[in-house]
C-alpha cells in the first residue's frame, strides 16, 4: 500500500511524464513563476516521469535551478526548483552541463542571462568542485604547514567535515579568501571547522579534542580516548532503596540514607 505524505503548502506540486512537458511549462512560466516542487517517479513505480538528470538539465536552460531531494511517497520524489538567486553559485558540474547545453542550442535566453551575470561578477570562475574532485588548495596548504595544530585536526576531519571546510574557502570571493583562511585556522585549532554545527557530529572518526585556542600553537593537546567498550557503562548505576540499605560486608552495620 502507497504511504501518502502531504505536499509542501509553499509552492505548488506539478509531475511532468517527459522532458518536452517540462521543457513546456518552463516555456511558459520560467520569468513568472516562484518556484515548483517537482514530482520525480521512482523507477520502480513504472509511472511515465521525466528522469532527475534530464530535470535538471531542463531548468538550467531556463535559469533554474533544483534542490535537494526528498522522499515523497513510495511513487515518487519530490524536489523543489526555482529561478536562480542573483548571488547563486555555481558548481562545476552545472558549468559543465551549461557549456555542453550551449553547444546543443538548448539553452533559452533565460538561462544565458543568469550564465552571464555570474561571468561577469566572477561566480562563473569560482564554480566549486563536487566533494569527489575537490582538493586541498595551495593556499590553504600553505597555512596549515605553518599551523602544526590546524593541520592536525584538519587530518583528523572526515570527508564530509573536510568538504565543508573547503567549500567554504572555493566559494569566497577573492577579496575575502585570505581572510577566510584566518578564520578557517582559528576554528581548526579550537577543535572545530566551519558548518559543524550544521552537521551535529563532531567530523571525527574519534571523539573531537580541542588542539588549543591560539593559532600560535605549535603541538595539539592530546586526545585521551575511553578505554570502554563502545556502549558500555563508564559509570555504576544508581542504587536500588534495597541495595543502598544492605550491608556491604557481613557484620557490618547497613548504611543509613543521609538526611
Amino acid at each position: 500500500m502507497t504511504t501518502k505524505k502531504p505536499p509542501p503548502s509553499d509552492l505548488p506540486t506539478h509531475s511532468f511524464p517527459s522532458i518536452s512537458a517540462f521543457e513546456a511549462f518552463l516555456d511558459r512560466e520560467h520569468n513568472v513563476a516562484p518556484g515548483i516542487y517537482l514530482k520525480l517517479a521512482k523507477k520502480a513505480s513504472g509511472i511515465p516521469s521525466i528522469s532527475a538528470a534530464a530535470a535538471v538539465e531542463v531548468a538550467l536552460c531556463f535559469g533554474w535551478i533544483d534542490g535537494r531531494a526528498n522522499a515523497f511517497n513510495d511513487d515518487y520524489w519530490l524536489v523543489r526548483y526555482t529561478p536562480r538567486r542573483a548571488k547563486s553559485l555555481w558548481s562545476q558540474k552545472n558549468v559543465s552541463t551549461v557549456q555542453r547545453l550551449l553547444s546543443e542550442g538548448r539553452m533559452r535566453p533565460a538561462g544565458i542571462a543568469v550564465v552571464e551575470a555570474a561571468k561577469k561578477d566572477g561566480r562563473w570562475e569560482r564554480a566549486y568542485a563536487g566533494a569527489a574532485t575537490m582538493a586541498v588548495p595551495d593556499d590553504l596548504a600553505t597555512a596549515l604547514a605553518s599551523v602544526p595544530a590546524a593541520a592536525t585536526f584538519f587530518e583528523g576531519l572526515n570527508k564530509t567535515a573536510r568538504y565543508s571546510v573547503l567549500w567554504r574557502l572555493q566559494t569566497v570571493s577573492l577579496q575575502s579568501r585570505a581572510k577566510r583562511i584566518e578564520t578557517t585556522l582559528q576554528m581548526l585549532v579550537e577543535g572545530t571547522w566551519p558548518g559543524a554545527a550544521e552537521q551535529g557530529k563532531d567530523g571525527k572518526s574519534g571523539s573531537k579534542s580541542r588542539a588549543g585556542s591560539n593559532v600560535r600553537i605549535e603541538k595539539p593537546s592530546v586526545n585521551h580516548r575511553s578505554t570502554s567498550p563502545p556502549g558500555k557503562r563508564t559509570t555504576p548505576p544508581p542504587l536500588r532503596d534495597d541495595e543502598a540499605k544492605r550491608p556491604r560486608r557481613t557484620g557490618l552495620r547497613p548504611r543509613l540514607p543521609h538526611c
